[in-house]
């Protein structure tokens, strides 16, 4: 315990030390960002901030037997009640994926397995995307809820100029889901603002920003979009 207490120390004095380094007031006088990481190398990202924040409200809906991309990082921090947590990969060499497929055909998984899917910036990298709405549907329980979340705004990642497909607003994601789940059966928000944005393409973190800058919402500068669905 004290050796995680004093890692997470000098891990934020780390942070610290950085956003000293390159503070945001150069910010006009650059054409590359503060952080090539979105910020994880100052502190939280925006965007996970809004992920989180997004999954926290939603924490009674994880439950039953659960399905999260590439890693079981939010089943295991968010869940109420997981009787079983599995992993959706497109990739065979991830070793923590119990499930290979490819989510815009994803035949080979079972219809009607899961309670919840935990969906977190995963869509943008789908070409297909309505076939992989369209399988997200077909997979889930009755009742069973999907939480999703979109990037509205971001970078590019380093390695994913030939893969990033898209990003999206709440108009996009309403149609997207609703069409698929029906209008009636799906929760779609944005989350961010004018400061919150532009924070996040510069890399900044979100211990940068006040609780103002981070919660304020304008409809007209998401950062981030979410979905809550329910088959």
């Amino acid at each position: 315990m004290i050796d995680r207490v004093s890692q997470e120390r000098r891990q934020r004095l780390g942070w610290r030390l950085r956003r000293l380094r390159r503070p945001p007031f150069l910010l006009l006088r650059r054409t590359t960002p503060l952080s090539w990481k979105w910020g994880w190398d100052r502190g939280t990202t925006i965007a996970r901030y809004y992920v989180e924040q997004f999954l926290e409200q939603n924490r009674s809906a994880i439950r039953g037997r659960t399905l999260e991309v590439g890693e079981l990082r939010y089943a295991a921090q968010y869940g109420a009640d997981v009787d079983q947590a599995d992993v959706i990969d497109v990739w065979p060499e991830n070793p923590r994926a119990t499930i290979i497929a490819d989510l815009a055909s994803a035949d080979s998984v079972p219809s009607q397995t899961f309670d919840c899917f935990i969906l977190v910036q995963t869509l943008q990298y789908i070409y297909d995307v309505r076939a992989a709405v369209r399988h997200v549907h077909r997979v889930m329980l009755p009742g069973g809820v999907v939480l999703c979340t979109l990037p509205a705004v971001s970078r590019i990642g380093e390695g994913h100029l030939d893969i990033e497909c898209w990003r999206f607003t709440v108009a996009s994601a309403r149609a997207l889901f609703g069409q698929v789940f029906g209008e009636d059966r799906i929760e779609v928000a944005s989350l961010g603002n004018f400061a919150a944005g532009v924070a996040f393409l510069n890399g900044m973190a979100a211990e940068e920003l006040s609780d103002r800058q981070l919660d304020t919402v304008d409809p007209f500068f998401p950062v981030l979009i979410t979905v809550r669905a329910q088959r």
